[in-house]
């Protein structure tokens, strides 16, 4: 296509439910009470952790990093989301696109980074119990800044590399920017931006999926020599809430990012980003809570201490 014979485009429209209007509503009320448990959730989370000095282990400060993520991938999109229920042509200029795909590709990157330190914690926890104690407060500090620091890199080298041309087409069918919906629109060759989405997925998705399996894998050789039930009862609690948030997650974000585009419709991409960015960061402090005995007891004894201050007030 000649570029100087087109118009180039600064703003994209972003479709999100309006190809679906009787579901308008329901959207909305539904997003906006996933955001506010997303809030609520992480953000009690890391109160708990943060005030109870029973949770300052290396598994509940991986936790409560993991709900900072959570809280900040939430709002990154849903308030935006939100807001375009109320605009009758929700309009993104180009940079506020670029802005706010770069921030969620970021804060996603860091959760699977974060996942698979989760799981080397765990390992260690179950397989060399004796010496656990290497997972001290600098070697969590430096496994949390690693999966931070790393995926800031890898978001900088993928947005870095889109050297796209927008020249008529400015629909994108999503509820926000994301990268692989505004690739579609572009009227220049995309090939090495597609290489490039490839080869991070591998370094975001598949390699830490693939050293979460085989920790598990690990794992499991070590509970099966367990010969106390309770023990192999408290090995599986301990790690089954991680590994149900490490299948919801890695689950959607493969396969929407780790499978040929042109097997996937719009509708199906958009909405399986909703299932992992949306409703992931929600059900995360929720499996930890209900299916851990220490937080149960820490939100207890948080209770009972708001209950006595409060009757000591009135």
């Amino acid at each position: 296509m000649d570029m100087d014979n087109v118009t180039a485009v600064f703003q994209f429209l972003l479709i999100g439910i309006s190809n679906y209007p009787q579901w308008r509503d329901m959207f909305f009320t539904l997003v906006l009470i996933i955001y506010l448990d997303t809030l609520l959730g992480n953000g009690f989370m890391i109160f708990l952790i943060h005030f109870d000095p029973n949770l300052h282990t290396p598994m509940y400060f991986f936790l409560s990093n993991l709900s900072f993520l959570d809280l900040c991938y939430g709002t990154a999109s849903m308030p935006q989301v939100l807001v375009h229920y109320f605009s009758t042509h929700p309009y993104l200029s180009y940079p506020r696109c670029l802005t706010q795909m770069s921030v969620s590709l970021a804060l996603a990157t860091a959760e699977c980074l974060l996942l698979a330190a989760m799981a080397y914690d765990r390992v260690v926890a179950i397989n060399n119990p004796l010496h656990y104690s290497f997972m001290n407060g600098p070697v969590c500090v430096c496994l949390a800044a690693t999966s931070w620091g790393t995926s800031l890199v890898l978001t900088a080298m993928l947005i870095l590399s889109l050297r796209l041309h927008f020249c008529g087409a400015n629909v994108i069918n999503h509820f926000v920017c994301e990268i692989l919906s505004l690739i579609k629109l572009a009227c220049s060759d995309t090939s090495f931006n597609e290489l490039m989405i490839l080869i991070t997925s591998v370094f975001t998705l598949l390699l830490p999926f693939g050293f979460v399996l085989l920790s598990y894998v690990r794992i499991a050789m070590a509970v099966i020599k367990i010969h106390l039930a309770q023990g192999r009862l408290k090995a599986f609690t301990t790690c089954g809430s991680h590994l149900t948030v490490v299948t919801i997650f890695y689950g959607a974000a493969i396969s929407m990012y780790m499978k040929p585009q042109s097997n996937s419709s719009p509708d199906q991409v958009k909405f399986i980003s909703v299932f992992y960015g949306a409703l992931t960061p929600m059900l995360n402090p929720l499996i930890y809570s209900l299916r851990n005995k220490d937080v149960k007891g820490a939100i207890r004894k948080e209770c009972f201490i708001f209950a006595f201050c409060f009757s000591k007030h009135l």
